[in-house]
């Protein structure tokens, strides 16, 4: 970036040979190659500190804070893969001090396919570099929307860096789109009433403060990520909702305070380059200055959260309550466009502002879980059980056949979207009918006891009515398809025969009859009727197969 005058970038070979020599030259820069990527070249990880243990156990026993920085996730917003090198060379030179109590961890290119595949014409609203990376990485998926459900290699081997590194604080560098305005650099910060408690608490009132005040001073006006599509700033915008399909999001769930900072697509690469530099800064110096207090309020969450009663599946947006902040914005008009002849948007650069905005940064908790005991999942749902291996969920095989009391969840109902989203089919508006039965498991179905630091994790993935649940994500799809069923013409004898020895059900089709005339001129809706109130009907259809032992 520097040697073409803040108008490149780059190339994805050139990155890592350039990490390699800093590895050799500096004592306090080692790069470690990690898990793998779509792109079948491994992920590396770089540690700085200023003794140079790459050891996270040590660093951990040392006492020192970890700030997990990650870089080209989406390769067409580059700042941050070329603001950490120069951070990062500025280290290794002494030229910026870090400080003992806090180590780097950096994934300088995250999604290595989409950094090989550059060109000149992604991103056509970007205002450089020359060239740069595309967002979808080897299998075409945004890597921002896979934490969850891990379909990439990518996803993967992250989450193996994120768990050797338990990092205190996560940095995720990006480049917004959306509206203009005067600010170069924006931050989302992952929602305070999401995170919760006392993490929460401490992130709006004291971490993002703190952050906001440091930029003025490195003389950058920072302003919450501009949540705005197509509309105009000045009405206000609700702070994003980073469910755990995102980086921060994802981060949150193990109780770590997760930012995802965002420069202005408009403004020039080297400013942006240097806006992500100082926001960089202002995180190390803040945690080095506070490295205590994030480590007791986080050892205290993870406690909490081990002997939490009950979590919340879903949040809604509280419009009655907002911050007022300071926005510097241009004048947004309207005129005829060149293309259609119809009104489009468009911002005034010669008329630039400063007003008071309302900020709608407050989301209200429901749907809350009754934490259970523990979870029971047969072992043949392998793919979720190695999803919950591969983030260090402590599980226990079943020694033997055993009939467990366990509530069970039925779906009642759900809608699937009919457009593919990163290649699935996402489930939502999902409804559920809990029973209690004994249930026989086999030798070597997995317990998972609800008592451990990944048990806000559990719950987001393992309850099927939370938003980024794997069945949202179509993990448990096949219990929604029936396998077994009749012939209509044998099954005719059988159900009439079953009908005259259950009074029960022939009142409950004689009712539906009677309240339903489509249902009553439809002999195949009827017969079916009989055979799903029947012993004959398939027990696992619609059963979700996730089981929870109840206290």
């Amino acid at each position: 970036m520097e040697q073409s005058g803040g108008t490149k970038t780059p190339t994805y070979f050139e990155i890592i040979e350039w990490w390699k020599k800093l590895d050799e030259k500096s004592g306090k820069v080692k790069m470690l190659t990690m898990g793998e990527t779509d792109a079948g070249f491994p992920l590396h990880l770089v540690v700085v500190g200023n003794n140079g243990d790459n050891n996270f156990e040590n660093i951990r026993k040392k006492n020192k804070r970890i700030i997990l920085i990650n870089n080209g996730i989406h390769p067409g917003e580059p700042d941050g893969i070329d603001a950490s090198m120069l951070l990062v060379r500025d280290i290794a030179t002494s030229k910026y001090r870090i400080p003992d109590n806090t180590v780097l961890a950096i994934i300088p290119v995250y999604n290595i396919g989409g950094c090989l595949n550059r060109s000149a014409n992604f991103r056509v609203d970007q205002n450089g570099p020359e060239e740069f990376g595309s967002r979808g990485n080897s299998q075409n998926l945004d890597l921002n929307r896979d934490f969850i459900k891990c379909d990439s290699k990518e996803a993967r081997s992250f989450t193996e860096i994120f768990h050797l590194t338990l990092p205190d604080v996560f940095i995720d560098n990006h480049v917004s789109n959306g509206a203009d305005y005067q600010h170069v650099m924006t931050l989302a910060a992952t929602q305070h009433n999401k995170l919760g408690g006392i993490m929460g608490e401490y992130l709006d009132k004291v971490f993002e403060p703190a952050l906001y005040d440091a930029m003025k001073k490195k003389g950058f006006d920072l302003i919450p990520y501009v949540n705005v599509w197509n509309d105009i700033p000045e009405k206000g915008w609700s702070a994003f909702w980073d469910t755990p399909r995102y980086a921060s999001g994802y981060a949150a769930l193990w109780h770590c305070f997760a930012f995802v900072n965002e420069t202005h697509m408009l403004k020039p690469y080297d400013q942006r380059v240097k806006a992500t530099y100082a926001m960089m800064q202002s995180f190390i110096e803040f945690t080095a200055s506070n490295s205590e207090k994030i480590k007791t309020l986080r050892e205290q969450t993870c406690g909490t959260v081990q002997t939490a009663s009950q979590f919340p599946l879903g949040w809604t947006l509280d419009k009655s309550q907002y911050r007022q902040i300071r926005f510097m914005g241009y004048e947004a008009k309207y005129k005829p466009s060149e293309i259609s002849g119809l009104p489009r948007l468009y911002y005034d650069k010669s008329k630039p502002y400063e007003k008071n905005i309302p900020h709608f940064d407050h989301y209200i908790a429901g749907n809350f879980i009754v934490t259970p005991k523990a979870y029971i999942i047969p072992q043949g749902w392998w793919k979720v059980l190695e999803l919950l291996e591969l983030n260090k969920v402590e599980m226990f095989p079943l020694k033997k056949d055993t009939a467990i009391t366990v509530e069970v969840y039925k779906i009642i109902s759900h809608k699937a979207s009919q457009r593919q989203y990163e290649m699935h089919h996402p489930n939502s508006d999902i409804k559920t009918q809990t029973s209690v039965e004994i249930v026989k498991f086999r030798k070597g179905d997995l317990y998972i006891p609800m008592n451990q630091t990944a048990n806000r994790f559990l719950i987001e993935t393992l309850e099927p009515t939370a938003e980024d649940s794997y069945f949202s994500w179509n993990f448990f799809d096949a219990i929604l398809g029936q396998k077994e069923g009749y012939s209509a013409y044998v099954f005719e004898d059988i159900a009439a025969s079953y009908l005259k020895n259950n009074l029960q059900l022939k009142n409950w089709l004689s009712e539906k009859v009677a309240l339903d005339s489509g249902f009553a001129k439809n002999s195949s809706a009827q017969l079916y009727f009989i055979y799903e109130n029947s012993p004959w009907a398939e027990p696992g259809l619609l059963r979700y197969p996730v089981y929870r032992i109840i206290k």
